[in-house]
């Protein structure tokens, strides 16, 4: 009789252990997930860097020095969460489209996000825009746009679907967040500030952690519950009409000349595959 409650002892004991080891390793598998499961790998893509500044000619604020402040700032925030963080660049270097998307490419069970500050002649042009090109990628793209354009004292500009080079090319889920016009006085004061990119950071992995809490549907409301974010409605900005393909030879020569001082958003980065040079 004391034998076999010997053994019951132990096997209860050993059942304990399994039990608490068990849910060790859910609670950390959970933590290094973001609490919402696969991907757990996040490549982080700060804009620009080395000698191309970013942004328009005569811009006062580098927009290469904004955006790799954050992607740091957003790495530290990812990797104290568990997740495993990969930087396409993590110093002032250029680094071209191609190989941005290499590094994205190289890992499968991961997300790519590509953060950028916009830039316009028009001093007066605001807000917060994200960007995505692949269906795969829109959940993202939401719950990203979501929190960041929530959080910051800026216009909402929505998402907007566009064939970017580094959207375009990358098989995983990726996006290009627009961070605010550092040609408007008042969000460039914004992002000089390291309270603000702190903000922009912690918002944009909020939006990566919650990336599986979107909604499928568009609700009545709009507004996000414990267990669901509302998908956002985009823009799709990848058709070309039939009028601007029969503009003029001077109409377009025009417009090329134009371009040089133009907004990048109607940027070359969509269309440069060949140079690897960001707008």
């Amino acid at each position: 009789m004391r034998r076999n409650s010997v053994r019951i002892g132990l096997s209860a004991a050993g059942l304990l252990m399994t039990f608490l080891a068990t849910s060790s390793y859910a609670a950390k598998s959970s933590r290094s997930s973001g609490d919402d499961g696969s991907p757990i790998t996040v490549v982080i893509d700060a804009g620009h860097g080395g000698h191309d500044r970013g942004g328009i000619p005569g811009q006062r604020v580098a927009e290469k020095d904004m955006t790799l402040d954050v992607a740091l700032r957003l790495r530290n925030i990812l990797s104290a969460n568990g997740y495993n963080v990969v930087m396409t660049r993590s110093a002032d270097v250029f680094v071209p489209l191609g190989g941005r998307v290499a590094v994205a490419n190289s890992y499968r069970n991961a997300v790519f996000v590509c953060i950028h500050f916009n830039a316009t002649p028009r001093s007066g042009a605001s807000g917060i825009e994200t960007y995505f090109y692949s269906r795969d990628s829109l959940p993202l793209a939401s719950a990203i746009h979501y929190y960041v354009a929530g959080g910051a004292p800026s216009e909402n500009r929505g998402v907007r679907r566009r064939g970017f080079f580094v959207l375009r090319k990358t098989n995983i889920p990726a996006v290009l967040v627009e961070c605010g016009y550092l040609t408007n006085p008042s969000e460039a004061a914004y992002a000089q500030t390291a309270s603000y990119r702190q903000r922009l950071a912690e918002e944009i992995a909020a939006g990566v952690r919650r990336r599986n809490a979107v909604g499928s549907g568009f609700g009545t409301t709009r507004v996000a519950t414990a267990e669901s974010i509302p998908l956002q409605p985009y823009m799709d900005q990848t058709k070309v009409t039939s009028s601007k393909k029969s503009r003029s030879k001077r109409s377009h020569k025009k417009s090329a000349r134009k371009k040089k001082s133009s907004s990048k958003g109607s940027g070359s980065e969509a269309s440069a595959g060949s140079s690897g040079r960001e707008g």
